[in-house]
């Protein structure tokens, strides 16, 4: 099926759908009417409670009942460690019920911007959209496809997908999830492993000096920290809508769970959309911030980089990690690890597992995990749509200042260096790389900078995860 034939059919299905709806509704109320015994209104009344439809009508009213609900739970969890009714019960199993029903109370107070079953339906349309970007148009399809599915099912109302249960009930299984390897941050350290199985440090290696325009690519991480103060946002939350502006879906992830997690699925969209959106937002500041004839400088043809400075470059890495900022080792240990793994060419199995089986398996239940959150009591408010501003600033700011150095380290050094390959110290790789490789090529025929921008590319990975370090080392 392709986009037009997708489009076409769009307006039918919506169509079909609404008359399936009216004609469920139709029924049910029939049932209900003036001909119906007692016995079936109730039957017929207790049916329609269990439908969609009725959850999506009485969004907010089915929410109050899921809070009090949980909040029953966690008085008789309380009451019955209080009594000693569980066995090697200890304070902080207590402490941990407190916590849960303080939680429960907060969540119910804090109220979106549309009722809950309007919300829910936006959010649905959402994850749809998510979807037709993934398929139709390119955007980050291994992600925006699983996020986008994530987010409809966790907006299915009564369903409880992406709830943790009450009661009788069991938790949602991307609850369990987003439980098992989102909040402790362990899906993406496996996703770093994956990406470092999958990385050539070579063009960095061969070229060291562009580590500096990676460093230069997370001053929108800084700056847009201190405009986020300025929303009200308070440290830990300015620090994890500020991460954004590495352009990496997995480091924004890792310390959004870590610091703010309330604000998970909001920096995981922004920061996944930014990432997909790398040849729109891209090449319009570099274009602004460099003449044309400096987009037409031709650099250097890279030196070859032996198989020993490959193996040794991950465990050089690491070790400075662990000696000046150990609270950035888990992402950068991760990445490393994956990376030795490929240049030895001693584990095969393993870095071909890491590349493909386990980044694939792990990318889907992050993808899932991340779209639970996309619930429509906890996305749509104000603070979403700052974040998604907040985002673009972040991402732009950095773009911009790893030009700006490239433009001022290509006045100073002896060789040739073309501005434009500073864009790339994002970590959006390679998709970066491609974008400064692309607008070089207009500007000039014969520029080929795709490997002297993959110096920088892979440069902007370490240093996002050395500034999510700094950050989670003074927040934490």
């Amino acid at each position: 099926m392709n986009s037009n034939t997708f489009k076409s059919w769009l307006p039918r299905l919506g169509v079909m759908i609404i008359f399936a709806l009216t004609l469920m509704s139709a029924g049910i109320y029939a049932q209900e009417g003036e001909g119906a015994t007692p016995d079936k209104k109730e039957q017929s009344g207790s049916i329609f409670k269990s439908t969609g439809i009725y959850g999506f009508i009485n969004g907010d009213k089915v929410a109050e009942e899921k809070q009090a609900a949980r909040v029953e739970d966690h008085k008789h969890r309380l009451n019955a460690l209080k009594e000693g009714l569980v066995p090697n019960a200890t304070n902080e199993q207590a402490s941990a019920a407190i916590e849960a029903m303080d939680g429960t109370h907060h969540a119910a107070n804090k109220k979106g911007l549309f009722p809950i079953g309007l919300g829910q339906f936006i959010m649905i349309f959402v994850g749809i959209l998510l979807i037709y970007l993934a398929i139709f148009r390119g955007f980050e399809p291994l992600l925006l496809l699983p996020i986008g599915f994530g987010g409809i099912l966790a907006n299915i109302p009564m369903a409880g997908i992406a709830e943790a249960g009450a009661g009788s009930m069991g938790d949602g299984f991307l609850h369990i999830m987003y439980s098992f390897g989102v909040t402790n941050g362990f899906f993406p350290l496996l996703i770093f492993m994956g990406v470092g199985a999958m990385t050539d440090f070579g063009p960095l290696i061969a070229n060291p000096s562009t580590a500096l325009l990676g460093a230069a690519a997370q001053f929108g991480i800084f700056t847009t920290l201190v405009g986020a103060i300025a929303f009200n946002f308070n440290m830990v939350e300015a620090a994890s809508i500020g991460i954004i502006g590495g352009a990496d879906g997995p480091t924004s992830i890792f310390v959004a769970s870590q610091l703010a997690p309330h604000l998970l699925g909001a920096i995981a969209v922004a920061a996944y959309s930014y990432m997909a959106l790398v040849p729109i937002i891209q090449p319009p500041i570099m274009n602004a911030l460099t003449p044309v004839a400096e987009r037409k400088i031709e650099m250097k043809q890279l030196r070859h980089v032996s198989k020993v400075e490959k193996i040794v470059f991950p465990l050089i890495v690491l070790g400075l990690c662990a000696l000046l900022l150990p609270d950035a080792c888990p992402l950068i240990g991760a990445l490393m690890f994956g990376n030795l793994a490929k240049e030895s060419g001693a584990v095969d199995r393993l870095s071909n597992c890491m590349q493909n089986e386990l980044i694939n398996i792990v990318t889907i239940m992050l993808g899932l995990s991340v779209g639970s959150k996309l619930q429509a009591d906890k996305f749509l408010n104000a603070d979403t749509l700052f974040i998604l501003v907040l985002g673009l600033i972040a991402f732009s700011f950095g773009t911009a200042a790893g030009v700006l150095l490239a433009r001022l380290m290509s006045k100073i050094s002896k060789n040739p260096i073309n501005p434009l390959i500073g864009a790339a110290g994002v970590s959006a790789v390679p998709m970066a790389a491609r974008v400064v490789n692309g607008v070089g090529l207009k500007n000039n025929p014969h520029n080929f900078l795709l490997m002297h921008a993959m110096g920088p590319n892979v440069a902007g990975v370490i240093g996002s995860a050395v500034a999510a370090g700094i950050l989670l080392s003074q927040l934490r």
